[in-house]
């Protein structure tokens, strides 16, 4: 074989070679590259009766992108900057949406270059308030017991001294002392054991007395003679 073709094979094995490794890093730079695919938007309400739009952005490549969402030509919300996770990063867009209207999610890098856009339908019934639950009826409460009287002491009515109340009769001191050695009437019991001393003192005393008066009349006609 002639060196000539020995070149012209060894070139055209490289080429082919280059070929097949320049498909290789395409299909691998497809399967790595943002695409709209791995980006999941959906519909629904909150606990506090209020709409939202989210988006799921299920990016390997972690490419840095602007989330737009909108209905018949007007944003209703944007986020920028949103960076992917092959877990899934999930944006959240408040919107009171209307039921049964469709809203678009617009993708772009924030680098530049469009992603691609995806539609979401809301349901078919908007979002409700939560009612306030009614309180229970409060359960019938037992019978109050009754309640013992309080025992009330009678008062003691105030002895507040009458008006017409006489004060102690005062003890006659001029009043004859009952005879000593006895608590009886002499009325019933007659003379006491002195009364006989006492007669025969007063007697001698009339007879000095009456003597002593004899004496002076006749010392008085003497001394005049």
């Amino acid at each position: 074989m002639s060196t000539n073709r020995r070149t012209a094979i060894a070139v055209r094995s490289i080429g082919v070679a280059s070929a097949a490794a320049a498909l290789a890093l395409g299909v691998a730079g497809n399967a790595f590259a943002c695409s709209i695919g791995e980006f999941t938007p959906s519909a629904g309400c909150d606990d506090s009766g209020h709409g939202y739009i989210q988006v799921v952005d299920k990016d390997y490549s972690q490419t840095p992108v602007n989330i737009t969402v909108s209905t018949g030509g007007q944003s209703v919300g944007d986020k920028t900057g949103v960076v992917g996770s092959k877990e899934g990063v999930t944006v959240t867009f408040p919107v009171d949406w209307q039921p049964s209207t469709t809203y678009t999610v617009t993708v772009v890098k924030t680098s530049g270059g469009q992603v691609g856009t995806k539609d979401v339908t809301t349901p078919d019934k908007a979002c409700s308030t939560p009612t306030t639950p009614t309180t229970p009826p409060a359960s019938p409460s037992s019978p109050a017991t009754p309640s013992t009287p309080a025992t009330t002491a009678p008062s003691t009515p105030a002895t507040t001294p009458s008006s017409t109340t006489s004060a102690p009769a005062v003890a006659d001191t001029n009043a004859p002392s009952p005879a000593a050695g006895g608590s009886q009437n002499l009325a019933e019991t007659g003379g006491g054991s002195n009364t006989g001393l006492i007669a025969g003192v007063a007697a001698a005393l009339v007879a000095v007395g009456g003597g002593a008066v004899f004496a002076l009349r006749r010392r008085n006609p003497a001394a005049r003679h």
